[in-house]
Formats: structure tokens, C-alpha cells, sequence
């Protein structure tokens, strides 16, 4: 297994780490067995978040058996402010069963308005440095679909790491992250294949390990099988060879623009619909199988994909050119609207 510092953190981590959005589907047996697996590969970085409903106590049930020692924890949680952030990382120090946790992230941060509520005075920031030096936590950082709110956080210190979608197909995040490495933040990458998107998982993994401004990857992964074949890919990394590069480019070709980046360019909808995240749950159902974590979710937006009047305010604004009200129907038949 190959390992990179983590940034300014000094964590030496696996360049594949474990993504742990798909735990939640297996028993907790089946986490003791992945996270094993993960263990014999060299695999030592673990994400999740409090949002993946069991994942955090699977995975910290597992840790019991595997050896906490043997890896560095990160989860994080959709909260802004200071008295929620504050709570939930007493939460997933709970779940986890652990006494610290390696790094803490601010959970999709995808507005500027919840960004600034994170920096503000009473904000979730303000929660995470007291937990860093209370010992709860060790180091601090941000997630987001949102490359314009990773502009933002690069004039705060207190971040340690940027966690956001690269692959072959979604290159939007490039020049921030790119920037984030020159001042020493750790680049997680999520989304290593485009939610699913991207039909070769090991040669975008491979493609991504190739990236300079990258750190570490993370898959998610619900199998020994997925473990054994993300790890090889770590194991045996070589440069592209002439000949994938082009497979990729032919890939990314055949895959076009019909799918969301989650930029949010397409917001405000006159209808109020969260368009990206409801495009962001049908993927979910169609390429995790994760249908009743999603409908949950689903049924719990503002506003529904039936709700659109099919106005096309939205479509010019994406960069992408993603046919959105076509999206939209689509996700309308995939919870049965």
C-alpha cells in the first residue's frame, strides 16, 4: 500500500481510504469483515458521518475487534452552528466508541449561507476548535459539492482538509484543490467515480492516484471483493498508460453532461426545489441501492421533483448543460411519484 501525509495533519494515510456511506447496507458483521479486510490491505483511513444512519456504530463496534490504533477516523456532521456542531461530535465520539476522533469535517457545506454560518461567531467552527483542544478531536475539516465555498474556506487556517468529487468526468474542483495542496491541505477525494457514473472503478481510482494535488481517494466500499480490488490498485500503481488515457477520454466522451456535479449553479428554483440534491438521491437509489436511506431523505426535501412546472429557469444556468426537467421526471418515477 502506498501512503501520503495527510497535509498540515502529519497523518500518514493509505491513498485509498475506506468510504462509509455503503456500510449502512451491510450487518455489522459484514463491517467487522470489510474493515478486517481493509486492515490486511494497508488500509487505514476510515470516513463516515452521521448522516450514514449506522455506519458510525458498525464501524465503531468493528474498530473493537480490529484495533482502533490501527486506523485514522474521520466522520462528519451536516451541522452550522455551534450548539449543533457541538453535539455531534459528542455523538459520533458515542457511536464510534472511541475517545478521539482523527478528523472532524463540516458535512456539505453547499451554500454560501451555511458556510458563513459556519465561520461565524456562534458558528460550527467555533465547536470543533474548542473540541480540538478539549481532545475530542485532533484535526478540522470541510466537505462540499460547492468548488466556490472551497474558494471561501482556503483563507481559514483552521482547516486542515478539503474533502470533494474528482474523477475523470467531474474535473470542476481542479483549480481549488490544486490550490489547497500548495498551502498544505490535505485533498480527500470523494466520488471516485462519479456516484457511480464512471463504468471502471479501478482505472478511476487509478486515474485519480495520478493527480498531484490528491492525497488519498475513498471508495465506498460493501464487499471484501470491493476492498481487494480498490487496494490493488494502490498496490500496483503505474503511470496511464497511452492506451487508457484514451479509454478514459473515449469514457468520458460516451458519458457526456447528463448527469449533476452538485455545483448548485441551477439554485434558487421558483418552485423551491433542492434540484441537485434530489438528482444526488435518485443516484444513490440507482447506484448504491440505497433506497430506503434515500427515500427517507427524499421525502424530507421542501419540494419534490413533481413540484416542477417544467419553467426551464434552471437549465441555463448549469455550466454542464444537464437536461434538468428531464432529470427531474426521472426522479419523479424513481420514488414513485
Amino acid at each position: 500500500m502506498k501512503f501520503k501525509t495527510l497535509g498540515k495533519t502529519g497523518l500518514k494515510v493509505s491513498v485509498v481510504g475506506l468510504g462509509g456511506i455503503p456500510i449502512q447496507k451491510v450487518t455489522e458483521d459484514g463491517a467487522l469483515e470489510i474493515i478486517r479486510e481493509c486492515k490486511n490491505r494497508g488500509i487505514n483511513f476510515i470516513d463516515t458521518a452521521r448522516g450514514y444512519t449506522v455506519s458510525e456504530s458498525h464501524i465503531g463496534k468493528a474498530l473493537k475487534e480490529v484495533g482502533r490504533e490501527n486506523f485514522i477516523i474521520a466522520t462528519k456532521a451536516m451541522a452550522y452552528n455551534y450548539f449543533e456542531m457541538k453535539k455531534n461530535i459528542d455523538d459520533s465520539l458515542e457511536a464510534l466508541g472511541v475517545e478521539y476522533i482523527d478528523l472532524y469535517q463540516i458535512h456539505n457545506a453547499g451554500t454560501r449561507g451555511q458556510f458563513s454560518d459556519v465561520v461565524s461567531e456562534d458558528g460550527a467552527l467555533k465547536a470543533m476548535v474548542e473540541a480540538r483542544e478539549e481532545g475530542k478531536i485532533r484535526h478540522i475539516g470541510i466537505t462540499s459539492h460547492n468548488h466556490e465555498i472551497l474558494e471561501k474556506a482556503l483563507d481559514y487556517e483552521e482547516f486542515d482538509t478539503f474533502q470533494f468529487p474528482y474523477n475523470p468526468v467531474e474535473d470542476q474542483g481542479a483549480d481549488v484543490l490544486s490550490k489547497a495542496a500548495e498551502k498544505n491541505i490535505g485533498v480527500i477525494i470523494m466520488k471516485p467515480v462519479a456516484g457511480g457514473v464512471f463504468p471502471k472503478p479501478a482505472l478511476s481510482l487509478k486515474y485519480i492516484l495520478n493527480t498531484d494535488f490528491v492525497t488519498l481517494a475513498i471508495p465506498g466500499m460493501d464487499s471484501i471483493e470491493q476492498v481487494v480490488e480498490n487496494a490493488s490498485v494502490a498496490e500496483n500503481l503505474s503511470l496511464l498508460t497511452d492506451e487508457e488515457k484514451v479509454e478514459i477520454q473515449k469514457i468520458a466522451k460516451e458519458i457526456g453532461t447528463d448527469f449533476c456535479r452538485r455545483c448548485g449553479y441551477c439554485l434558487p428554483c421558483p418552485q423551491g426545489i433542492n434540484i441537485p440534491a434530489a438528482m444526488l438521491l435518485e443516484n444513490y437509489v440507482k447506484s448504491y441501492s440505497l433506497n430506503d436511506w434515500a427515500l427517507k431523505r427524499y421525502e424530507g426535501l421542501f419540494s419534490k421533483a413533481s413540484d416542477c412546472i417544467k419553467c426551464g429557469i434552471c437549465e441555463p444556468r448549469c455550466p454542464y448543460n444537464v437536461p434538468i426537467r428531464k432529470r427531474l421526471e426521472s426522479v419523479k418515477e424513481t420514488f414513485g411519484e
